[in-house]
């Protein structure tokens, strides 16, 4: 299923199902784990609608979809105040 979580249609649900499944897969129970799988199944333009709030998830997946939302805005996010990186990418374009 992990796999499944990172190979999607698309970069964004690659990225918000990967974030998931390393935090959660591992403590799920029977019916979280085929929940899960049963939402794998699903089209990926119709799972980032629902994880972004854009559209009403079927009722079945409702608790999953906002535990993948609230996952996700929760994340670890880069320092807005190290610019290191940034630095590093200008002098290398620079030259």
């Amino acid at each position: 299923m992990k796999m499944r979580s990172m190979r999607r249609g698309i970069k964004e649900m690659d990225l918000i199902l990967t974030a998931y499944a390393d935090r959660n897969l591992s403590s799920m129970d029977d019916v979280g784990l085929e929940t899960y799988d049963a939402l794998l199944h699903e089209n990926d333009q119709d799972l980032y609608q629902w994880v972004t709030g854009q559209a009403q998830p079927p009722a079945r997946l409702e608790n999953l979809i906002a535990d993948i939302a609230q996952t996700f805005q929760n994340r670890e996010k880069p320092s807005l105040t190290d610019f290191s990186e940034i630095r590093v990418m200008f002098s290398e374009t620079a030259r």
